[in-house]
């Protein structure tokens, strides 16, 4: 499947797409003019840079598609509602969601709110798909039994976790270390699932590594970087979010330690949380490269009033894109909106995505519901994420 993307955007006003929480105005998902879809992000609480950065790059896509006549001369109408980053905020906003009749999902951002999002849509059959969420639990049932089966209904736009600490690990060898350390958040899913496989996969390649954990919340981390600094590691893989890594950074560059770092998709935009002499040299993977789509970004500088800052601005676009070529199949079948054959086809149509180009790659999914992508490794350099190579 092929669609042409178009970054032009009209001078007129914008319409308008985001309900904000109320659940107010349009049509039903099944009303003859629009077609309701319902994006969950956090846009304020912490990591709230994340949840606005997708929601925007979502809104992007879907306002571009409206201008240029929608779907089957349907316009998209979007509820939208904040999670706040957390679980029960992220359910009782699908479950308003649901009340406003829309016929899929794109959201949550962070890890645990998706997840909690898909146990919900699971059982309903919506079709939803994440931007960011990147534990192999968001569409597997249970990852540490293969048997367990898949969420049919959950895609995600972006890698897993598994993936990007694996290739980290493939990159630290590249690197030439023979030893690393893993310092994460314990009580973080994503944090974990990096900083576990990236130990796993440096096992395999015969590099040692050391792994440590704090908990969510911490403030200090000399405890644990002064183990690592005693284990003499070269590189220091922190899959963190944003505030965590720019302390432990901090904190080791005032301990002495010298050891480079390395780190997963949570980095996009950490020269914000540490000094660019602190994180010169640091390596981390990334779903997009910021400077590679410059009709995007062009086109998103336009409507927000500022370039994109990192990669999730780009996801959340894809996300939407991904969502809104699903719809197209179950439109083009004369299914009704919101129903439950529509919801299905939709489904059906995201899972035979083949080869669809995005901003951020080309698009075909996996058995469970990956996409199949290269990553990008960028290197901080200056104070900016410098793109080194796809890998």
């Amino acid at each position: 499947m092929k669609k042409f993307l178009c970054f032009a955007l009209a001078g007129a006003m914008a319409l308008s797409l985001a309900a904000c929480g109320n659940g107010s105005g349009g049509q039903g998902a099944a009303g003859g003019d629009t077609i309701r879809v319902g994006i969950i992000a956090n846009t304020s609480g912490d990591s709230s840079q994340y949840g606005l950065a997708v929601s925007q790059g979502a809104k992007l896509y879907i306002k571009q598609l409206n201008e240029e006549g929608g779907i089957n001369g349907k316009q998209i109408e979007i509820k939208e509602y904040d999670d706040k980053g957390a679980t029960a905020d992220a359910v009782n906003a699908y479950e308003r969601l649901k009340s406003d009749g829309v016929t899929a999902v794109i959201g949550a951002v962070l890890t645990n709110t998706t997840v909690a999002v898909a146990d919900k849509t699971y059982e309903d059959n919506m079709p939803q798909i994440t931007a960011s969420a990147t534990a192999a639990s968001v569409t597997v049932l249970d990852p540490t039994d293969p048997s367990s089966g898949i969420r049919t209904n959950v895609f995600r736009a972006c890698f897993i976790d598994p993936f990007q600490g694996e290739k980290m690990a493939e990159y630290a060898q590249k690197l030439g270390a023979t030893k690393c350390a893993v310092l994460y958040d314990s009580g973080n899913d994503y944090a974990k699932g990096v900083g576990d496989a990236f130990a796993a996969k440096c096992a395999e390649l015969g590099i040692d590594c050391t792994v440590e954990g704090y908990a969510t919340g911490d403030k200090d981390f000399k405890a644990q970087l002064t183990n690592i600094q005693a284990f003499g590691a070269e590189y220091i893989m922190c899959p963190n979010y944003l505030e965590d890594v720019g302390l432990i950074v901090t904190q080791a560059r005032q301990q002495g330690i010298t050891a480079g770092f390395l780190g997963g998709d949570g980095w996009s935009g950490v020269s914000a949380y540490a000094s660019a002499e602190d994180l010169e040299g640091s390596y981390f993977c990334s779903g997009y490269a910021l400077g590679s789509n410059k009709g995007f970004e062009d086109a998103y500088a336009a409507e927000y009033g500022e370039a994109p800052k990192q990669m999730f601005e780009a996801l959340g676009y894809d996300a939407a894109l991904l969502m809104c070529d699903a719809i197209k199949g179950a439109e083009e079948q004369g299914l009704e909106a919101g129903t439950d054959e529509y919801k299905q086809a939709i489904i059906d149509t995201m899972k035979a995505t083949d080869g669809l180009q995005g901003v951020t790659g080309s698009f075909t999914f996996d058995d469970q519901n990956n996409p199949i992508k290269t990553a990008s490794i960028l290197q901080l350099q200056g104070g900016q994420e410098v793109f080194v190579e796809n890998f």
